[in-house]
């Protein structure tokens, strides 16, 4: 084994032992948040920023841009909050109902929108989300303008009383671990590495054999789902499901949080829900419209951080491990 064998694994390890330790910082970190900020802010990060990752699997990893993601983020609101509320399912079972209803949807969604690609894929999605909003406005059980309010965050497996604050909150901690492992796994899975090459090179993977249209389908059903594993959440924490759930404005928020951390990462989506969940918190009660910096941010975002502020963070430690390499 040479000089440059050897120092090329000692960098992996070094890497490798940072980015655990950093995981254990940011672990260590959310346990003591809701002790120091408000749990229903940190919940609503939460939520949000696993919806990102989520629209994450399928942008960043697939390559696909969806512009409906709301319908799946907002009919597992809808689905979750009227199982519980209508009839008094518990919030765990009530989750379980919204993501097998997200799911459901990003399979009929998916179905039609695969057959199309690029800046048609994403105007498929974007008509049939807009549909399901108007089903939403006009179904009775959605209560239309109202929304579903009052929805019950009930008893944990019957025991564990959600409706006390740090008791929601450690369990939408251990939703959103829940669902950020799962993506991870996705990913770092032969199926995940298969979705890479369909977004790197299509017509190179259907010619090694693949069917591309089931892989798209596939990941388009693993997004949609995990968007409705934290619309289901969002809803017991706020206790109501609401048209603006489901509205094109909630995509575009997705998209917006997704590009300004980073397509095509783990921690990307994150640090972008995180960061336009506390910019909208802050300005809330001032005057000055949220949506106008928001859209300057993304700009900004476009025009300096291509890819994103995360995605430029890796790359440029990725520089700088390839030049040290060079070196030696």
């Amino acid at each position: 084994m040479n000089t440059s064998t050897i120092t090329s694994t000692d960098t992996n390890n070094t890497g490798t032992r940072i980015q655990l330790a950093l995981l254990a910082v940011a672990f260590i970190a959310l346990l003591v948040a809701p002790f120091v900020f408000y749990p229903i802010f940190l919940m609503k990060v939460l939520c949000f920023a696993l919806f990102a990752c989520a629209f994450n699997l399928l942008l960043g990893y697939t390559g696909l841009l969806s512009f409906g993601h709301a319908a799946f983020f907002g009919g597992a609101s809808y689905f979750t909050g009227y199982v519980v509320k209508e009839l008094g399912f518990p919030p765990e079972l009530g989750i379980l109902v919204g993501v097998a209803g997200a799911a459901l949807l990003g399979l009929v969604m998916g179905f039609f929108a695969i057959r199309r690609q690029g800046i048609y894929f994403a105007m498929v999605t974007l008509a049939l989300a807009q549909m399901f909003y108007f089903f939403c406005l006009q179904a009775e059980f959605t209560h239309g303008e109202d929304g579903l309010q009052g929805v019950p965050r009930g008893h944990l497996f019957g025991f564990i009383d959600l409706n006390e604050p740090l008791n929601m909150y450690f369990f939408v901690l251990g939703v959103f671990v829940i669902g950020i492992f799962a993506i991870w796994r996705i990913v770092h899975s032969p199926f995940g590495m298969i979705l890479k090459s369909i977004r790197e090179n299509e017509d190179r993977a259907i010619s090694l054999g693949y069917s591309v249209n089931r892989y798209k389908l596939g990941a388009f059903v693993m997004s949609a789902a995990l968007a409705g594993l934290a619309g289901g959440t969002k809803t017991l924490v706020f206790q109501f499901a609401t048209l603006t759930d489901v509205a094109w404005q909630m995509s575009g928020e997705v998209i917006l949080m997704t590009l300004l951390g980073g397509i095509g990462t783990i921690f990307g989506p994150i640090f972008g829900a995180g960061f336009v969940v506390t910019l909208q918190n802050y300005l809330a009660a001032s005057s000055f419209p949220v949506t106008v910096l928001t859209g300057l941010i993304f700009m900004i975002c476009v025009l300096v951080f291509r890819r994103g502020i995360i995605g430029e963070f890796n790359a440029s430690r990725l520089g700088a491990r390839l030049g040290l390499r060079t070196k030696q």
